[in-house]
């Protein structure tokens, strides 16, 4: 957690009629540069021959003497994506290498569809400029930006991209200084669930369950049921009325994606400040998309909660365990024993047969986060407070 690290500063850009244009000339470029190196790297596979980013490189600069109209545009960005398109391929082959079954392999780079990429380019510290605070991209364009807020220091890199619904922003990457808070000398475990998000040791940071897509899902099926009257026939134009439909949707899901975000930092930034050291559930809730559980837990958001946790944690330098949790139902956090059988979902009570111990089974839980990442010591004189003494109700 010491020492500097780097971080993303995300502002909106208000762009000119000229400046829209040029930064889609832009990407139309950069989409024609990947989508030729998603063929010639197909073609290498097929001829058993290497293609890297340093031969892609050799390649742009024939593409961009053959044609004018690509030549037109700045060099940066299209530099750039070649980079991500050979970091990209990258990936899959190692994937490949490792023999990882396919549902987890990232998969090899495609076609880039005119209709369904979102504009997205990245320009290095010799791409972009400050002036007059406005932000100076290469190829003459120019850009006014939302300050919300200053900049800690020197952007060594930007990205500029269109979001669904049409709007534009520009992300820089800064490096960052560790930001410590105060010593509080108190830990805490945190189990990940669906009644609620997050069930912790300490009852005044539990997380409840916000529910932001149900109290939305009125106005979504609005929407949707408005889309699905107009949507057009295939390889028909839509109308005007289903692109705005479409848009009014794409809107209920962005509000909805920042208030589960809002909730996330807002929780994570307390429960940093109050605790010195953090024993998380390192819990993938990917397995319950194939549950009846599925449009709750997805509600929950419980991957990005945890990823706001983390980052906090780094940011201000506190103590951040993630613990495997692999028969934490079975545990008892008092003396250690395991049961045979892990507990139903329907049973939120937890009894140990060994030492009698009753508690909430997510409290239970909560505290066997602790005793694995070696925060809370094992053994019956670490009874907690919220536990009942052997034979008696919680």
């Amino acid at each position: 957690m010491a020492g500097s690290g780097h971080g993303r500063y995300t502002y909106r850009l208000r762009l000119s009629r000229t400046a829209l244009r040029s930064l889609l000339g832009e990407w139309d470029r950069c989409r024609w540069v990947w989508n030729q190196c998603v063929a010639t790297s197909r073609q290498a596979y097929r001829d058993g021959e290497k293609c890297g980013p340093a031969h892609l490189d050799k390649l742009l600069t024939g593409w961009r003497g053959e044609h004018e109209w690509l030549r037109a545009g700045a060099s940066v960005p299209q530099q750039q994506i070649i980079r991500d398109f050979a970091k990209s391929r990258a990936k899959a082959l190692k994937d490949i290498e490792a023999r990882l079954p396919v549902r987890q392999r990232a998969g090899m780079p495609h076609f880039k569809k005119k209709s369904l990429a979102r504009p997205s380019l990245n320009y290095t510290l010799r791409g972009f400029r400050f002036k007059d605070g406005r932000l100076h991209l290469a190829g003459g364009i120019v850009a006014t930006v939302v300050w919300s807020r200053e900049l800690p220091a020197d952007p060594s890199s930007a990205r500029v991209y269109q979001d669904i619904l049409g709007h534009w922003y520009v992300s820089f990457v800064v490096a960052t200084e560790v930001q410590p808070l105060p010593g509080t000398g108190k830990v805490i475990g945190i189990d990940w669930g669906v009644a609620e998000t997050a069930t912790t040791t300490s009852d005044d940071h539990d997380l409840p369950h916000a529910e932001h897509g149900k109290k939305a899902a009125a106005k979504l099926a609005r929407y949707q049921r408005m889309m699905a009257r107009r949507r057009p026939p295939k390889g028909k134009r839509s109308s005007k009325g289903y692109r705005q439909a479409r848009k009014q949707a794409a809107k209920a899901h962005a509000k909805i994606a920042r208030q589960r975000q809002d909730t996330a930092r807002v929780w994570a930034k307390r429960v940093v400040t109050d605790h010195d050291a953090i024993a998380v559930e390192d819990f993938r809730p990917k397995f319950l998309s194939r549950t009846t559980m599925a449009r709750k837990a997805a509600d929950a958001a419980i991957s990005a909660t945890k990823n706001e946790l983390v980052m906090m944690g780094r940011k201000h330098g506190r103590t951040v365990v993630l613990v495997d949790p692999k028969n934490t139902t079975k545990d008892c956090a008092v003396c250690g024993a395991r049961a045979k059988h892990a507990l139903p979902l329907s049973e939120r009570t937890y009894t140990c047969t060994a030492c009698g111990t009753v508690s909430p089974r997510d409290k239970n839980s909560a505290h066997v986060m602790l005793v694995r990442a070696g925060l809370y010591p094992a053994g019956a004189e670490s009874r907690r407070p919220d536990q009942a003494k052997p034979g008696q109700a919680a």
